[in-house]
């Protein structure tokens, strides 16, 4: 049946587009455009000044023979593998204590919430100073009880996990905001009835908490994967380019950096953004698939 609009309609649609269009502009322009463009120069040896040469796959043959390219890549799955779980697993456990009646709740949720709108610069910087060897307060208060504090951003075997620290803190206060916004919206008869039948406080977690919070979990799992693909600006403020503990920190995306605007290799720079893209794609679409196993609707 053909829909017939009046004039008022009309002019409500034309508004609500309007509204919408600088929305729509911006993904056009930042989003879709840049991909495209993006994608041709992954295929030239473009660099900053000059003209282009359409080179074909040569980019990527490079790139899939580069071991820093590989370091690269198991760097960032190590983020993720530490970084994901641990915030998930703090965040609920910290939105479950908060979703208790606690004295001095709001002042909680505030500070947990600090991090969050604290400029990263400022919180690349002060950390920074943290895990400075020498001077630093992190290896002072360990010297006082008689441990040898290790040279957090200088030695490539400390330098991945100095800065995952810092991620953990920075990311926890976004997912305990929205696991708190989840726990509120379980409804407390839940609790009861089981209660009535004598479950205790595991059996509730799991029989309960979980399997109603497992649509949020799902969507913060993503999100954070995600997320920590494109990991870099605290490596970038944290651990200066030329630092021995940068190659057990870089990421893909400061590896990205360092080709596309310190070599001002962009073609080069461009195909590893691509290969990135299909990464995260190939990722989200398996967990996208395995929802389904462990995901519950009302």
């Amino acid at each position: 049946m053909k829909r017939h609009w009046t004039k008022r309609a009309k002019k409500e649609a034309a508004a609500a587009y309007l509204f919408i269009l600088p929305f729509l502009a911006g993904v056009v322009i930042f989003n879709i455009y840049a991909f495209i463009k993006n994608f041709a120069i992954s295929f030239t040896d473009k660099k900053s000044f000059g003209t282009p040469r359409f080179i074909g796959f040569d980019n990527y043959v490079r790139l899939f023979a580069d071991e820093k390219f590989y370091q690269a890549i198991w760097n960032t799955l190590r983020y993720i593998v530490i970084c994901v779980p641990a915030i998930i697993i703090l965040s609920l456990l910290i939105a479950m204590v908060l979703n208790t009646r606690v004295k001095g709740i709001g002042i909680y949720r505030t500070l947990i919430y600090l991090p969050i709108i604290t400029l990263p610069t400022a919180v690349g910087l002060v950390w920074k100073w943290l895990f400075n060897n020498q001077f630093g307060l992190i290896n002072a208060v360990l010297s006082k009880i008689g441990i040898q504090g290790p040279a957090w951003l200088s030695d490539p075997n400390m330098s991945l996990y100095a800065v995952c620290i810092v991620l953990i803190w920075g990311s926890v206060g976004t997912a305990i905001i929205i696991f708190l916004a989840g726990l509120q919206g379980i409804e407390r008869t839940y609790y009861e009835a089981a209660e009535i039948d004598g479950a205790n406080v595991v059996q509730k977690f799991l029989k309960i908490t979980f399997p109603l919070l497992s649509p949020t979990t799902f969507m913060l799992v993503v999100t954070e994967i995600i997320g920590f693909f494109r990991v870099f600006d605290m490596i970038f403020l944290m651990i200066p380019p030329t630092s021995s503990g940068m190659p057990g920190a870089r990421s893909i995306v400061m590896l990205f950096y360092e080709e596309a605007f310190t070599k001002y290799d962009k073609g080069y720079g461009a195909a590893m953004a691509i290969i990135l893209f299909l990464i995260i794609l190939v990722v989200t679409a398996v967990q996208m698939k395995l929802q389904k196993k462990w995901v519950f609707y009302e």
